[in-house]
């Protein structure tokens, strides 16, 4: 079972590159955004979980989280591997990842990070937040969200680098020339092992 875990600070496209990789590859992307919609509109146990913290204001702790991806990654589509789009955001929840991997046998192949200039960023959410009419998607709150992923996500890049995983991708290219630049370093990680 082959995994990759795709990093990137928000707005840098992981949700749109995951998609196409998933057409490329033919392993499913599994992004945890998506995986919480489906367990809240299902009224899953883990949903229903979920919604107990989330009604509260708190943080879904990480076991919740773990816990989804462990019942997705049990799905059939899933026995060859699959693309982790926000999933592991820390270094607890990467730990927690290793361990689920050992259990069923997976492994992860590389982490390519999308590395994208910070104010291109903010350009590009904030024309986002315009197109698709987000209110809720500010200057403020977009800085608020790089500064956490900064604080919490971006540290995986030292996880999983002496581990030789992280593979730095520009994103400040075209949508396909990123897709193409994705493509190729997978599919080398997949023959080299």
């Amino acid at each position: 079972m082959n995994f990759v875990i795709l990093l990137g600070p928000p707005g840098a496209g992981k949700g749109t590159q995951a998609k196409l990789l998933e057409a490329a590859l033919g392993l499913p992307q599994i992004s945890t955004g998506e995986l919480f919609r489906f367990n809240l509109k299902h009224n899953t146990e883990l949903g229903r979980l979920a919604r107990t913290f989330m009604d509260k204001g708190e943080l879904v702790p990480d076991e919740v989280t773990v816990a989804m991806v462990k019942d997705r990654l049990s799905q059939p589509d899933s026995q060859k591997g699959a693309i982790l789009d926000g999933f592991p955001r820390t270094e607890a929840q990467a730990e927690a990842l290793d361990q689920l991997l050992t259990d069923i046998g997976g492994q992860i192949k590389i982490v390519p990070s999308i590395q994208v200039d910070q104010e291109l960023l903010v350009g590009r959410l904030l024309k986002r937040a315009e197109i698709e009419g987000r209110a809720d998607d500010n200057e403020e709150t977009i800085r608020t969200r790089m500064r956490i992923y900064e604080q919490q996500t971006r540290p995986l890049l030292d996880y999983y680098g002496p581990k030789g995983l992280v593979v730095e991708i520009n994103g400040d290219q075209s949508i396909d020339e990123v897709h193409d630049d994705l493509v190729r370093v997978i599919q080398e990680s997949f023959d080299l092992n």
